[in-house]
């Protein structure tokens, strides 16, 4: 934020000799600019993860209270009625069985080692054994030949080339704790000494997940192609993230099943561009309102989570009659929606989309009637482009003018309310960046992308991390059936 510029002792000196007139107007534009600042001040303060973009953790200790849209229901809190629920069951063949046996009376102190057993009372304790690291020696034979007198070597199990190296099942523990857990390295050393009694190199670490990232790279650009190919409707979300200090973007589209990650010094349509996805994309994409995807021919959906939060902005800091009636107007239409998919509709009924959908234009029309445009004598000398507008205006200008993308999931059910999906996509950055911190090379992050790209696929899909790790290693990553494989 500039600093302001206040009026200098020439100009005071200036406008005291011109009149009352040059010195009220000089001491009014200096008020207006003022007035501005603080009230920009202001905003910037009132606002919170709940009625603005902000994460949750920038509300430090002064959090607010909640505040859900949704309606509460009356429910008790813990397991509700016909919840499954988790708990400890006894199994049928224990790994091992210890017999406590009874050798005198509890009471009288008879002998009883002679008596027969009647019954037993079994109770399980379900705990690990310690863990230590398993050496492997390969012995291959070599033998030499009687008629020809050259040497002939066993071959060596695939995937043993060195002389001393670690197993896939060590390795894939060491890219989980890692990737998946955000443990740092030399934490996820501590770990490793602390459980197994020996602990790898750093550098071991670093290594294990440039081997995964090699690995499932044919996999991340089968999910890319089928994104762009593929998909009716896809989400699209960026974050920032820091490399070597700077700031770089986290790109992230996805799907219920399937995502994609990669990073870009930019943020906009020159990042977007250099990934390839949206370029190609004919489907819808759901976004925010950042300019630059509407530069692109695809089908809109705009993220209602982000306009009913800054319409919570506005009822909290610019309260409007027409405010609280258009966020029940857009509640009421995600229920109604939700209400005809569970019957298994495909649309709501047209009538219903045209009440929906003039409700919609009256409200917008009510809003922009009590936020006039500002006037252009507001206009300060010298002063270029586009009259700045109050908050409330510009967000009905872009409702007004985006309607088709903000209730496209009204018309299209594959479209959701929100794009919630992208942005838990990328909670995960915003926790490895806490844990962690930045990255010290693009290298790094490149191959935090790939192995977090296919770990969030596999996960999405009902695989473990783990286990989607081990056949990573193993040569056979995982991969979507309904995915193709690149060429």
């Amino acid at each position: 934020m500039e600093p302001i510029q206040l009026p200098k002792e020439q100009e005071i000196n200036t406008a005291y000799e011109a009149g009352k007139e040059a010195m009220v107007k000089l001491f009014q534009d200096t008020f207006v600019v003022l007035a501005e600042r603080i009230q920009k001040l202001e905003d910037q303060l009132a606002k919170n993860s709940r009625n603005s973009g902000k994460p949750p953790s920038s509300d430090g200790y002064d959090k607010p209270a909640p505040r859900s849209l949704r309606k509460r229901r009356r429910r008790r809190s813990g397991g509700q009625a016909g919840h499954a629920g988790h708990k400890l069951e006894m199994v049928k063949k224990p790994d091992q069985i210890e017999l406590h046996a009874v050798d005198k009376c509890g009471h009288c102190q008879q002998s009883l080692t002679q008596q027969r057993v009647e019954r037993s009372e079994k109770r399980q304790v379900f705990d690990l054994p310690k863990v230590r690291m398993q050496v492997t020696e390969h012995q291959a034979q070599i033998k030499r030949c009687p008629c020809c007198g050259k040497e002939t070597r066993a071959a060596f199990p695939k995937g043993v080339t060195q002389v001393v190296q670690y197993g896939a099942e060590a390795k894939a523990q060491m890219v989980y704790l890692n990737h998946e857990q955000h443990i740092p390295l030399k934490r996820t050393c501590d770990v490793f000494e602390e459980f197994y009694g020996h602990r790898p190199a750093e550098g071991t670490l670093y290594a294990a997940g440039a081997e995964v990232a090699q690995q499932v790279l044919v996999t991340n650009e089968a999910i890319k192609e089928h994104l762009t190919l593929h998909e009716a409707v896809i989400g699209n979300d960026e974050t920032g993230l820091r490399i070597d200090g700077k700031l770089y973007w986290l790109h992230t589209t996805g799907t219920t099943f399937l995502t994609y990650y990669a990073y870009h010094g930019k943020r906009g349509k020159v990042a977007m561009d250099a990934i390839h996805i949206l370029p190609r994309f004919q489907g819808c994409v759901v976004h925010d309102d950042l300019p630059s995807y509407f530069q692109y021919a695809f089908r809109h959906a705009l993220c209602n989570a982000h306009h009913l939060r800054i319409l919570l902005f506005l009822q909290e800091r610019y309260p409007q009659k027409w405010i609280e009636p258009l966020i029940t107007l857009l509640l009421k239409i995600k229920q109604r929606v939700e209400r005809a998919q569970k019957k298994n509709e495909t649309r709501l009924s047209k009538r219903q989309e045209t009440v929906f959908s003039t409700q919609y234009d009256q409200l917008i029309q009510q809003g922009l009637r009590a936020n006039p445009a500002s006037p252009m004598s507001n206009r300060r000398a010298g002063q270029r482009g586009r009259l700045k507008q109050r908050p409330a205006r510009n967000l009905l200008l872009r409702l007004k003018e985006h309607k088709a993308a903000v209730l496209a999931f009204m018309v299209d059910f594959k479209v959701p309310f929100d794009n919630n999906q992208s942005e838990r996509d990328l909670r995960m950055m915003k926790v490895k960046q806490k844990v962690s911190g930045c990255f010290r090379s693009e290298e790094g992050a490149r191959i935090f992308c790939q192995i977090r790209s296919y770990l969030s696929t596999s996960r999405k899909n009902g695989l473990l991390a783990l286990q989607a790790l081990r056949l990573a290693f193993m040569g056979t990553p995982y991969l979507p059936r309904f995915v193709s494989p690149v060429g």
